[in-house]
């Protein structure tokens, strides 16, 4: 029982996680950049939520709130790819690291003078409680972000798989040389793909926000996504869903049966021995790209 627990709880953390990795891989299949402030992006979903659907703010009914929490984040992303990335472009990726990480200091404080630095909880019919069966408690909160995590997936993979967009980015990812004598429009697609990006890392604040207290650190999970990104296979989505899962179920198995502190370093101890033996990731999808 104690089993089947930290394993339902630490694939719930790692479906936030796999949502955060699948908008690092994105970005830098359509792009070639990293946004290290994806995590960040996370957060600020959240608390773009939380203003709009708890009561001391707009108070918005929650399944109102969702598409306009969408397209304000799908906004913020596209603007942050033709007003930030790309006066960038054409720079080394160093430059572009470096932009993303400020970005990430600049939403901390956005959200920190707007929202306050106090932890928050979001009103989220998502939060559930909990359900005991025998000696098991579990969190419907979890189940919830479970289940949610793979209609998402499902939904991005119909999307790549059956719509002209979809399938344009994925040309655009393969040889943007080739998808502009194509006739796909790679500027407007990578724009697309930063809004995208900020859907889905709105998703996954709004999961993360609905299991437990919020604040701006939050966003600091991104580092961990980042390196569920990196396990899973950084080119690869799918690859950074299953990486985000095997972060997630390490942490409650490693801090209830390892030492003390491990539970922290466990995914980063996971992380080297992946790149020592497998630097492509365990799941990845190593081909040769066409010129």
């Amino acid at each position: 029982m104690e089993v089947l627990q930290l394993l339902i709880s630490g694939l719930a953390n790692g479906c936030v996680y796999g949502l955060i990795a699948l908008g690092f891989v994105l970005i830098y299949k359509a792009t070639e950049a990293v946004n290290f402030a994806q995590g960040d992006f996370m957060m600020l979903g959240a608390f773009v939520t939380l203003g709009l659907v708890n009561p001391e703010y707009a108070g918005i009914p929650f399944w109102l709130a969702l598409p306009l929490v969408f397209l304000i984040m799908g906004v913020l992303g596209y603007l942050l790819d033709i007003v930030v990335l790309r006066a960038v472009f054409g720079q080394s990726q160093v430059a572009v690291i470096i932009v993303t990480i400020a970005l990430g200091f600049v939403i901390r404080f956005a959200v920190g003078e707007i929202w306050g630095h106090e932890p928050q909880s979001l009103r989220s019919p998502l939060a559930l409680g909990d359900v005991r069966i025998g000696e098991l408690v579990l969190g419907l909160a979890d189940i919830a972000v479970i289940i949610v995590t793979l209609i998402m997936t499902f939904l991005l993979w119909q999307f790549f798989q059956r719509t002209k967009m979809g399938l344009a980015m994925q040309a655009a990812s393969q040889n943007q040389m080739a998808a502009y004598y194509m006739g796909i429009p790679v500027k407007r697609i990578q724009g697309m793909v930063w809004a995208l990006a900020g859907i889905v890392a709105a998703v996954a604040g709004i999961l993360y926000a609905s299991k437990g207290a919020l604040d701006p650190t939050a966003g600091f999970i991104g580092i961990k996504a980042f390196a569920a990104a990196v396990i899973g296979g950084f080119g690869s989505l799918p690859g950074a869903l299953l990486g985000g899962l095997i972060v997630g179920v390490i942490e409650p198995f490693a801090s209830r049966y390892l030492p003390p502190g491990w539970s922290q370093i466990a995914p980063y101890a996971l992380l080297i021995a992946v790149l020592l033996f497998r630097p492509h990731g365990l799941f990845a999808q190593v081909r040769a790209k066409k010129v």
